[in-house]
């Protein structure tokens, strides 16, 4: 029920919108249409009374006639012979004034913009061509900027819209991966208790030892769906040893017929970071590396200090992706697998960008060649 609300709330404000733009387009259109009658009819009263100037004797007083005439000073007027040639120029530019070329220029625009006047004349009968009047001009152009700010304004809404679905996706992801910590919480206590058990009762050490290495795993796994939502706490660490943890871990629990490599050329670099956040982001990648070779192939993990950076490549020599796809597959829900949510990539991104300021990308991908996914975090100055 809420949700049809809120649908049905967008919508109308979307339609109330559009309503009010197109009313106030069309009103804008009627007052245009308005002004632009009023002018006619002035210059027809001033060609009037050009007409009974030139048509005036001696005794004729033609100071009314004079006075219409010298109350236009703001629409742009230019008298024609029959064939086109300039008799007069009236509120335009002096250097249109002073250039006949302009002046022909002007009258081409003006022929356009309004049908001319005819103004009988005992000899020979000429035209008076005129043009909008400043306000006439801005009403014109004043719908493109309306249209212009409601778009903006349209765009604020949609930013709006969009930015709380996903806030409200990011607080049921949030409250999902916290209760699924707490969840997990119960039985591993009991799990540990119980690799106590095992070490009473004189079980292999060893199995004991794998039994007890993959419980504080799960604890891990645990403690980063609690980080979900919440700030975390960044120390100092070597990034070069955080991530080769991450690596051998995974390597030790990956199939065989996975070639794994390692590359380095630093062996300490420290920056801000959360361990059990970045051993994800490793985990995350791998793991989407091992889905791209379907379990068969090789995964690369180069790791390359410069004086700024730090950059650690994870190459694997599967599938690839097409570039279209190169900003896509971070985001939430996107995935290429028939099950799963689609959240590993976006979480990575989340977890490198948001929580540790840095940058994660697909540097390079072919397809049916392999992908090269770089993480980029910033040195901290010395």
């Amino acid at each position: 029920m809420f949700s049809k609300r809120r649908i049905f709330l967008r919508w109308f404000i979307i339609v109330s919108s559009f309503l009010i733009l197109t009313l106030i387009l069309w009103n804008t259109y009627l007052l245009f249409q308005t002004y632009k009658e009023e002018e006619r009819d002035k210059m027809e009263i001033w060609s009037s009374a050009y007409q009974g100037i030139n048509n005036a004797n001696e005794e004729t007083d033609v100071s009314f006639q004079g006075m219409v005439l010298s109350m236009n000073t703001t629409i742009p007027i230019i008298q024609t012979t029959a064939s086109d040639s300039i008799l007069q120029v009236t509120n335009v530019d002096e250097d249109v004034t002073k250039d006949k070329k302009a002046q022909y220029n002007l009258l081409g625009q003006l022929k356009t913009e309004n049908e001319p006047i005819v103004i009988e004349h005992p000899s020979e009968n000429q035209y008076l061509y005129y043009g909008n009047s400043s306000l006439v001009n801005k009403l014109k152009y004043y719908p493109l900027a309306l249209i212009a700010i409601l778009v903006l304004f349209g765009g604020v809404i949609l930013s709006y819209f969009k930015a709380s679905r996903v806030s409200a996706q990011n607080k049921l992801w949030a409250g999902m991966a916290k209760e699924t910590a707490h969840q997990i919480g119960t039985p591993l206590s009991s799990l540990l208790g119980w690799v106590e058990i095992m070490r009473l009762d004189n079980v292999d050490e060893q199995t004991v030892t794998e039994v007890e290495k993959d419980v504080y795993r799960l604890q891990t796994i645990a403690d980063r769906f609690s980080k979900i939502g919440s700030e975390p706490i960044l120390t100092p660490l070597n990034i070069i040893s955080e991530t080769e943890k991450s690596y051998e871990y995974l390597k030790s629990r990956a199939s065989k017929q996975i070639t794994f490599y390692y590359q380095t050329n630093a062996d300490e670099v420290i920056i801000p970071l959360n361990n059990v956040l970045h051993s994800w982001t490793i985990e995350n990648l791998v793991k989407n590396a091992i889905d791209a070779i379907k379990g068969k192939g090789v995964i690369f993990i180069n790791i390359k200090n410069t004086e700024k950076f730090i950059y650690i490549n994870v190459i694997d020599s599967g599938k690839g992706i097409p570039k279209n796809m190169f900003r896509k597959i971070f985001e939430p829900g996107f995935s290429t697998k028939k099950r799963g949510w689609g959240l590993g990539l976006s979480l990575t991104k989340r977890i490198v960008e948001e929580y540790h300021n840095g940058v994660i990308r697909v540097v390079k991908s072919e397809i049916g060649k392999g992908t090269t996914i770089q993480i980029a975090y910033k040195k901290t100055s010395k």
